[in-house]
């Protein structure tokens, strides 16, 4: 089990950007993917990115072109570079650990807390 701790949410324009950071208390080198989901007031959960341990990532369609993730695994840590910014992306985001390809495609194993991201003018 890892522990994950978001960071970098704020308030940010519309078109703007933010970059958010997580930081796992142990090595990531060996989890299958590493991603982030949000969760809006009164929506479902969404899962937002997902990056895999061979270096391929999958987006929902609503962040494609504009959502980057990453995971650094020598640093234990996972960026989301979100672009282009739209109020509905408001939402707090999590970070979140598979640590295998078992069970279904968006189970979570481990996630964060949550780092709150507002788009507003």
């Amino acid at each position: 089990q890892v522990q994950l701790v978001e960071s970098g949410g704020g308030l940010v324009q519309p078109g703007g950007s933010l970059r958010l950071s997580c930081a796992a208390s142990g090595s990531i080198f060996s989890i299958y993917a590493m991603g982030w989901y949000r969760q809006a007031p009164g929506k479902q959960r969404e899962l937002v990115a997902m990056t895999f341990n061979a270096g391929s990532t999958n987006y929902a369609d609503s962040v494609k072109g504009r959502f980057t993730s990453s995971r650094d695994n020598a640093e234990n840590m996972v960026y989301l570079q979100m672009n282009s910014l739209k109020p509905e992306d408001t939402a707090v985001y999590h970070c979140f650990s598979k640590r295998t390809p078992r069970g279904a495609w968006d189970d979570m194993d481990d996630w964060g807390k949550g780092t709150l991201v507002t788009v507003s003018s």
